[in-house]
């Protein structure tokens, strides 16, 4: 099983992971948890270059190193994990270049940006992608006190374009269940039970 989550900083992502993950035990379920970009020591290195090195980076290059992290981690872990049967969450996956690099930035085309997704991805498709859709008022207050990265100091104008493109994706793929993100932990977490349920 390959569960993905997505929204923009501050939706609650690490939080109902987690949860799912001790989830997941309870049904006598491993479950394997990885970050993007990260997850190896090539994409770690690469997460610290793209979020903490540098503050101007063109975005072009920054398309091209999220997807090298990416390719990285789904060669290194994530197919030998799926290959053996294993659950594999990830914290973040090509919707959010989709999202970031092609509304967001711009970087290049959508069709560009998806014929660059599939190559970097190996083929594979998540069986259940969560999006945590949160206001960008509730995300700033939620995040108004972290260290932000490079990503995160992008701007008002910037996460609404990202937001625009999550919505877009969730209307048209039928993997997304869009979850309201505003409300509290313990009901974002119940619905995300019962989809996972309705998968198992």
């Amino acid at each position: 099983m390959f569960i993905t989550f997505e929204g923009i900083d501050g939706s609650g992502k690490s939080t109902q992971i987690s949860l799912l993950k001790t989830y997941l035990s309870t049904k006598n379920i491993q479950s394997h948890i990885f970050r993007e970009p990260g997850g190896t020591d090539i994409s770690e290195r690469i997460r610290s270059l793209l979020l903490h090195d540098t503050e101007e980076m063109d975005p072009v290059t920054e398309l091209l190193l999220f997807s090298s992290a990416r390719s990285q981690l789904i060669a290194e872990k994530v197919i030998p994990l799926l290959e053996n049967n294993e659950t594999v969450i990830l914290d973040r996956f090509y919707d959010s270049t989709v999202a970031y690099q092609g509304y967001g930035r711009q970087s290049a085309s959508l069709n560009d940006i998806d014929h660059l997704n599939r190559i970097a991805a190996h083929g594979l498709v998540p069986d259940l992608t969560f999006y945590l859709r949160l206001s960008i008022e509730n995300a700033d207050r939620r995040t108004s006190s972290n260290d932000k990265d490079r990503m995160e100091k992008s701007g008002r104008a910037f996460f609404d374009k990202v937001s625009e493109g999550f919505d877009e994706l969730s209307s048209r793929e039928k993997r997304f269940k869009v979850i309201d993100a505003n409300r509290e932990k313990a009901k974002v977490h119940q619905e995300i039970v019962n989809h996972v349920e309705s998968l198992l």
